[in-house]
């Protein structure tokens, strides 16, 4: 029977994702309301406004796919990773809280580029430390748990803003303030929840520093993309993940937009998503429980499958019941297939190299989603329909399926 106790170094590993969560929560809710009443008061119409947030989300996530390989690349020397991911998870905090400061939609749109690459650098060396935090066996128990209490977690600081920003006249400030308020809140609850862990963090395994290290990245980088194509389940793995993951995260950052574009109500779909972050807290602790009586490669195809299902049913969405409904089977297996998805590629790759090959990974995930998130802006702003721009990303669902299917033939 396997100890599901986390060690002291696998805790401070976990509550990261408690901290890194309260900023995404923010992005997939609150922030691009906020966002739609500046390009409202630029008299921006409703569909153009999610054609800028999606822009502004592919911009991020193509800036992260390049930038990504290289800074996990870097961060496989000696010493490296520590300081790669304080920087960036600094950098992505301080970004968040001086999200009220801009009062233009080009200015806003250029600040959250700026947080969301930097916290998902961060979340790229946070993602390579599994390898150094706890062991192959634990690695499915430890990363379900890391988003289980991600998503309970973000919750506080997120109940707290919302609090503040509903109630914001009965507790007598001004919606500017409680939006100050809410930012600086978020931001202070990343920052927390980031230094245990990097005070702690001790690099296990590492490549040795060599001279000319800008050269010798790009030349280490140059030869595991080469090692990848080589290691026939690695490639493969990171082609079916860059499809099943697109469609994810097109969700995932897209359906706060999506709901507010299609007319339904903020404050609903406000709490909706809340419900998505406390269902999401069993469900994950849920499959942890399962990979130990389940093998991970099994589990990750039902939550393919399940997505698919769902991006079928958001294609006809359109009132408040039903994206509540969505937001239920979101929870139920959003943290599944991202926590088993990271520790089953944590497990086919060197361990050594985690830093770079994580980096490669984000190029197939998060640069995924700029794909995703491309098309359903164009598809949106040419038709004027955003449900046409949904339908797509079901086929995406079905490719993932039948590569990563490819990768469970595949003996190790």
């Amino acid at each position: 029977m396997k100890n599901n106790k986390l060690t002291p170094m696998e805790f401070k590993w976990v509550i990261y994702d408690i901290g890194n969560s309260a900023f995404i929560l923010l992005v997939t809710t609150i922030i691009p309301i906020y966002f739609n009443s500046i390009s409202k008061a630029e008299g921006i119409a409703e569909n153009a406004y999610l054609s800028y947030w999606s822009y502004a989300a592919s911009i991020s996530t193509l800036i992260v796919a390049i930038l990504g390989p290289i800074l996990g690349t870097i961060a496989d020397y000696k010493g490296n990773k520590k300081k790669i991911f304080l920087i960036s998870a600094f950098a992505g905090a301080i970004g968040l809280a001086c999200f009220w400061i801009p009062n233009s939609m080009l200015g806003f749109l250029s600040l959250f580029v700026g947080a969301k690459v930097a916290y998902s650098i961060s979340l790229i060396i946070y993602d390579s430390m599994i390898n150094d935090i706890t062991t192959e066996e634990r690695m499915d128990m430890v990363s379900t748990k890391g988003y289980a209490w991600g998503y309970i977690g973000s919750v506080v600081p997120f109940v707290i803003s919302l609090i503040f920003i509903l109630f914001n006249e009965k507790i007598g400030i001004s919606m500017t303030t409680a939006m100050i308020i809410s930012f600086l809140l978020n931001a202070i609850w990343w920052i927390a929840f980031t230094l245990p862990l990097a005070k702690n963090f001790k690099q296990k395994y590492f490549v040795e520093k060599e001279p000319k290290v800008i050269s010798q990245t790009f030349s280490r980088l140059f030869q595991t993309l080469k090692e990848a194509k080589k290691q026939k389940k690695v490639f493969l793995f990171l082609l079916a993940f860059f499809f099943f993951i697109d469609g994810v995260y097109t969700i995932i950052d897209m359906a706060t937009a999506y709901g507010t574009s299609l007319g339904l109500d903020t404050t609903g779909l406000l709490l909706a998503l809340l419900v998505t972050q406390i269902v999401a807290f069993p469900a994950s602790l849920i499959f942890a429980v399962l990979s130990k009586k389940k093998n991970s490669e099994s589990l990750i195809k039902i939550c393919i499958l399940a997505y698919f299902c769902i991006a079928l049913y958001a294609i006809q969405l359109d009132k408040q019941w039903e994206f509540w409904l969505l937001a239920v089977a979101v929870g139920c297996f959003q943290g599944g297939i991202q926590a088993l998805s990271r520790s089953y590629y944590a497990k086919i790759i060197p361990q050594e190299n985690s830093g770079e090959y994580f980096g490669l990974l984000d190029i197939c995930g998060k640069g995924a989603s700029f794909i995703g998130t491309l098309i359903m802006g164009v598809v949106t702003q040419i038709t004027g329909h955003q449900n046409i721009g949904v339908a797509a990303i079901s086929v995406l669902f079905l490719i993932g399926f039948y590569l990563f299917n490819q990768v469970c033939k595949i003996k190790d």
